[in-house]
């Protein structure tokens, strides 16, 4: 995997993955930023969600589990002074579908955080992890 950031202006910048795709950063005003993009943090904690999102949308469809629609809410904390790692985050899911099996569903999200979502894992080395879930019947 490879990622190349390059320094755009100000404190701006913008990542190019390995897979073509283009990512935005930018820093808050009182650091010399422009507020134009999210933080950097911010994106490592979008990414979390993304992986651990796709973790239980394809656990459960593999699962035969009617899923219409997936969400997850993650409300982090940092440390005080620096290295400010996340300390704790917490994973709220929002499962959508038609009858959907409440074991279903908590086992998802447990396969996700204990061994498949490998950016939440790594983030469990600084932070307490937790999570929940709820079902939508759509």
């Amino acid at each position: 995997m490879e990622c190349t950031v390059r320094w755009h202006e100000g404190m701006s910048f913008i990542a190019e993955t390995g897979s073509g795709h283009f990512i935005a950063m930018d820093g808050p005003p009182d650091a010399g930023g422009r507020n134009l993009a999210p933080r950097p943090m911010e994106t490592v904690l979008a990414g979390t969600g993304g992986c651990t999102a796709f973790d239980v949308v394809m656990i459960l469809q593999r699962g035969r589990q009617q899923i219409s629609g997936c969400s997850v809410k993650l409300t982090a904390e940092r440390a005080e002074t620096d290295p400010k790692v996340f300390t704790r985050i917490h994973f709220h899911f929002i499962v959508e579908g038609r009858q959907l099996k409440p074991e279903a569903v908590d086992r998802a999200v447990k396969l996700s955080a204990e061994k498949y979502c490998s950016a939440s894992i790594m983030l469990g080395k600084t932070a307490e992890i937790t999570h929940d879930w709820e079902i939508v019947e759509k």
